[in-house]
């Protein structure tokens, strides 16, 4: 049996010594700015479908994210090389913490999270988009 020296609780708090952390008020204030940030959503697309969506969020899986990133991958989404700013999200704010480190890691710079996730945008009563279930 493997022995886990670190937990993922470890890993998302030693990566957020390190990174930007917004609360929803703050995205959606930046949001609304000039020169607004990219909002990346890295939900699986299955929590999109059952939670909704937050309108302008460009969906990069988790899974797929340093690729999508990576200029150098058969992956890359232009996105990623087209903007300087972004702001990653997951459902409660330690996958966002995670990748959002790992971006750093590999050079990017003008990155942050949001604290909290969808769950706090929602709490927050921010605006969510819904989609319609099909009948």
């Amino acid at each position: 049996m493997q022995k886990i020296i670190r937990t993922a609780a470890d890993l998302v708090t030693e990566a957020e010594a390190e990174i930007v952390a917004l609360t929803p008020i703050d995205v959606k204030t930046r949001l609304a700015g000039e020169n607004p940030p990219v909002l990346i959503d890295i939900r699986d697309i299955r929590e999109l479908a059952k939670s909704g969506r937050i309108s302008g969020a460009v969906h990069a899986p988790r899974g797929m994210l340093e690729f999508w990133v990576d200029p150098a991958s058969p992956y890359h989404r232009a996105v990623f090389s087209q903007n300087d700013s972004f702001i990653l999200f997951c459902a409660s704010g330690w996958r966002s913490a995670l990748a959002t480190k790992t971006l750093q890691d590999m050079g990017m710079t003008g990155l942050a999270h949001m604290a909290g996730g969808f769950n706090a945008w929602a709490a927050a009563e921010l605006p969510i988009e819904i989609e319609p279930s099909e009948s």
